[in-house]
């Protein structure tokens, strides 16, 4: 009988020594949003079911079709989070965020979960990174949401995606315009499910990706051109700002996200080396989600990166700013005497702020070297009898294969040194 368990279909694990590059996407797209303000916020990895179905729509898929929902042992229904945005404005919410000065600046991170069809860049447990400025509707703000997903990518070293965007109106052309594109709705020739989904959000058929609906929507209305004053105005204030920032984009009118949530400001960070799974990142403007919630009527921004998809973005272009190596210094204790001054000085690297590993269970020369080019350490100590008596310990440089013989009492600062250099 095989007891072999493996990992749930549609979720992807990393290992060393790949998971380094997943470890540096998320640390690099989180240390953008820390350089600009925004604060860590540990959001629960599920919550009531109610919040999603309020808050993200209940005609959109993610709620329709790919929750992980479930009653717990007291009946009561939950889910695992799909998405960040209605949990951060929850969270904002329940500890009076706002009453402490506007705009709430925060940033998450970590695994949601859909029930989707497993493919590339398509996961059951996916891995974001997200940022929420909540409080202030000002299109700087948007501007600057956006410029920190696009310094993430840039500081990875991502060269070869484009930010797509536009406006989705506010509540002074939203109406109009849903009634407008019901109306060329009503004409179309559209199979049954389509057209339900055409009933309950019409803006949903417009990026459809069937390319007989695409032939069908040619000629919809865009609601580019049926902005209100005040939505126009704003977006033209958005690009404004992307263009000072020096962010690049390219005007997408038929986009639209797959919440139900966003209003004006929508973008998505798009990279054509992905195939189908081709969106790394993106986001927009959020003005009514936070008192369809219970809260006070503020606006809100933000954005949700997929660091995944990210790194699969990163194997595309064959960019890798980052190193698998499990440690800095390996040490090789011959003897027992010299295991436990080896673990000593271990401990005095570890504190000084090196990475250093050993090679344990007793192990010979050979075997041990062995580990430390495994390791990928740039220096191993040896350290033996002899050299214990000499008051020596052996530094090999890994790269090179220089061997040195240095004073044990100044080899971690000489390491140290080293290595600062």
């Amino acid at each position: 009988m095989n007891t072999a368990f493996a990992a749930p279909k549609g979720i992807p694990e990393y290992t060393p020594p790949d998971s380094a590059g997943f470890a540096h996407v998320r640390a690099t797209l989180i240390a953008a949003a820390d350089r600009a303000g925004y604060g860590l916020l540990e959001l629960p990895v599920f919550e009531d079911t109610g919040l999603y179905a309020r808050g993200v729509g209940e005609s959109t898929d993610v709620v329709s079709k790919e929750m992980y929902t479930f009653a717990d042992r007291g009946g009561r229904s939950v889910t695992l989070r799909p998405e960040g945005t209605a949990g951060v404005v929850r969270s904002v919410i329940e500890h009076g965020l706002d009453r402490a000065g506007l705009p709430v600046k925060v940033h998450y991170s970590g695994p949601f979960f859909r029930y989707e069809r497993p493919q590339a860049g398509r996961y059951r447990q996916l891995q974001q990174v997200g940022v929420e400025a909540i409080g202030i509707d000002d299109p700087a703000l948007d501007a600057e949401v956006i410029a920190v997903a696009d310094e993430g990518f840039r500081a990875l070293g991502l060269t070869g995606y484009r930010l797509e965007l536009t406006s989705l109106g506010d509540e002074d052309c939203r109406p109009a315009y849903r009634e407008l594109l019901t109306g060329f709705l009503s004409r179309l020739d559209l199979d049954e499910s389509t057209r339900e989904r055409a009933r309950v959000n019409p803006l949903r058929v417009l990026d459809d990706k069937r390319p007989e609906v695409r032939a069908l929507m040619a000629d919809a209305p865009l609601l580019r051109h049926h902005l209100s004053p005040a939505a126009a105005e704003h977006h033209a204030a958005v690009l404004g700002h992307l263009d000072d920032l020096g962010v690049a984009y390219v005007e997408n009118p038929r986009m639209v996200r797959g919440l139900d949530y966003y209003t004006k400001t929508t973008f998505e960070f798009v990279h054509d080396g992905l195939g189908a799974q081709s969106g790394i990142g993106g986001g927009g403007r959020y003005d009514g989600l936070m008192a369809t919630l219970g809260g006070p009527p503020l606006s809100g921004v933000g954005f949700g990166i997929g660091v995944d998809r990210t790194l699969l973005a990163c194997r595309a272009e064959g960019v890798a700013p980052w190193t698998g190596a499990r440690c800095e210094v390996f040490g090789v204790p011959l003897g027992e005497a010299a295991r436990r001054r080896l673990v000593a000085m271990a401990g005095e690297l570890r504190r000084a702020g090196v990475r250093v590993d050993l090679s344990y269970g007793g192990r010979g020369l050979k075997g041990a070297m062995k580990s430390a080019d495994r390791s990928g350490a740039r220096y191993a100590l040896v350290l033996g009898d002899r050299d214990l008596d000499a008051g020596t310990v052996g530094v090999k440089d890994l790269v090179s294969g220089e061997q040195r013989s240095v004073p044990l009492d100044g080899a971690v600062a000489e390491l140290v040194a080293s290595l600062g250099g």
